[in-house]
């Protein structure tokens, strides 16, 4: 059994991989997010709510307490002082497990037009702030992995191939219950992929712009 800490744990991505470490795991999962009445629990026994801000450290730390693994799947303009503050908490804690939900397209690494237009899209500062949060988390001495998904649809599939830092992107999109299956995946062996940042996308899905744009 191990404990999981989800930070945003009301996001989409987030949700489903609650449900799945529900329904194939004995972990136990404490849901900390900035409103708690957003989020009710399917299992009493194994799930925790906790109210807070992931910029406010005090509020992290406490909820780190016993804690084995961080899985952050946080995001807004906030994101590079959250990615600090959350790092501050893990190492005041003794906590050195964390999976940190990115971006496609923070170090350029996308080919092409897809490239192109991928820019574009999150044009206004948004690749600059996730940029800004990676190199935080990637400088912080945590053994992290950071996940860069594909654009995200609502298919009903798991379907994915992965690619490192340093290597060109991978296709355009990717399911967001491909990208739970491998958060679980990660907390179910924390030794797999520590120190890498990884694209995600589903195989085939090569082109200019995602098939839903």
């Amino acid at each position: 059994m191990t404990k999981v800490l989800i930070l945003g744990a009301n996001g989409k991505i987030a949700k489903l991989a609650e449900a799945q470490l529900l329904a194939q795991t004995d972990h136990q999962l404490t849901l900390f997010l900035r409103h708690a009445n957003r989020l009710s629990v399917s299992d009493a026994a194994r799930e925790t709510v906790v109210e807070g801000d992931a910029t406010d450290q005090a509020s992290l730390e406490k909820a780190m307490k016993g804690q084995d693994i961080v899985y952050a799947n946080l995001g807004n303009h906030d994101i590079e002082k959250q990615a600090k503050t959350v790092v501050a908490a893990m190492k005041a804690a003794g906590l050195k497990r964390l999976i940190w939900i990115s971006t496609l397209g923070i170090y350029d690494e996308v080919p092409g037009k897809y490239g192109q237009w991928n820019h574009q899209m999150l044009d206004g500062g948004y690749l600059e702030t996730y940029s800004a949060a990676a190199k935080v988390i990637e400088a912080s001495g945590l053994d992290y992995t950071l996940i860069r998904p594909a654009w995200l649809s609502n298919k009903d599939i798991v379907s994915y191939e992965t690619t490192q830092k340093g290597e060109p992107f991978k296709g355009t999109e990717v399911s967001r219950k491909s990208i739970a299956d491998f958060i679980v995946s990660l907390i179910n062996d924390p030794t797999k992929e520590i120190g890498h940042s990884v694209g995600v996308d589903q195989p085939g899905t090569d082109g200019d712009k995602p098939s839903f744009y």
